[in-house]
């Protein structure tokens, strides 16, 4: 039998897009015949992965995980091709298992967590799990990114998850004592960053170059309506307060008051003294990635061919 190689595998990787390990295997079984191990690999389904990982893949599903103590929380988005894939419930559970994956490995980047040993089967590695997932399900997916939060002193996660995944929004809030009226603010606040998608915790977090950037950009906006220079500087400054108020959580109006006056910071102060935002992580699915847009009717064209 010919010896198996490390420049053999990393070839077939190449090639076929599939794990290292099941390369290594298919190359063992062809007695280190690379074609012949493109052809083990398609026969068991996995030389499809390659092929689909060129695709865009632009939907899929944000998806969260608090540990029973609610101190370590992660958010993860894992991207499919379609829309109707992210409502498959082998995807959904997969995705499941990858917060899971995020919780127990330790990495610190979806790069990292694909080089980790699968918690399901340490056999498999994350990448090689993903490869198989591909190949069942027929479609590119890609573990895009993550958060894990871990929580410390009087801290308390609360998470939300908007239209089946399309939003998800993890929280850490600090209090002396966790309450049912703290999990119940958590809920709310978690809410209103899906619903108002802030920047900022409050003021404190903005940084002299956000505000420098923002002041540069209402001076342009002010002087191309025209406006005297005298009275640049008094719109400049009201924009900017305005601009404040929508940006930084604390700051903006608590969407669940129906007067419209509350803003979160007072909302929290009706929950507790001592209760405030620590710090969220937002995710939208697919946000930041260009998608491909293909007219329908040519799309059922190239089906039909």
């Amino acid at each position: 039998m010919a010896a198996v190689t490390a420049q053999m595998v990393k070839e077939l990787r190449e090639l076929s897009g599939v794990g290292m390990m099941d390369c290594k295997k298919a190359l063992a079984e062809a007695d280190g015949n690379i074609e012949r191990a493109q052809e083990i690999l398609r026969e068991k389904g996995l030389n499809a992965a390659g092929k689909k990982a060129g695709r865009i893949a632009a939907e899929g599903l944000v998806d969260t995980l608090i540990t029973d103590d609610k101190k370590i929380g992660v958010i993860v988005e894992v991207n499919s091709e379609t829309d109707f894939v992210a409502k498959n419930p082998d995807f959904q559970a997969f995705v499941k298992q990858v917060a899971n994956q995020v919780i127990v490995s330790g990495a610190k980047d979806a790069e990292g967590l694909l080089t980790t040993k699968w918690h399901l089967d340490e056999s498999l590695t994350v990448a090689e799990a993903l490869s198989h997932k591909i190949a069942v399900i027929g479609e590119n997916l890609i573990i895009r990114r993550f958060e894990r939060l871990d929580a410390s002193g009087n801290s308390y996660f609360s998470s939300y998850i908007h239209a089946g995944g399309k939003v998800g929004v993890l929280l850490e809030l600090t209090s002396t004592g966790a309450t049912d009226a703290l999990e119940e603010a958590g809920k709310n606040i978690c809410m209103q960053i899906a619903a108002m998608s802030p920047t900022f915790v409050n003021r404190l977090e903005v940084s002299q170059e956000y505000l420098d950037k923002e002041k540069e950009i209402f001076t342009q906006q002010a002087l191309n309506e025209g406006k005297p220079a005298n009275i640049v500087e008094k719109m400049i400054t009201g924009r900017i307060e305005k601009s404040l108020k929508e940006v930084c959580l604390e700051d903006q109006i608590y969407v669940k008051d129906d007067a419209g006056k509350q803003n979160v910071a007072a909302y929290l102060k009706t929950v507790g003294p001592d209760v405030s935002v620590k710090r969220f992580v937002r995710f939208a699915t697919g946000e930041g990635i260009e998608k491909k847009q293909e007219n329908f009717a040519d799309e059922v064209n190239k089906a039909m061919q």
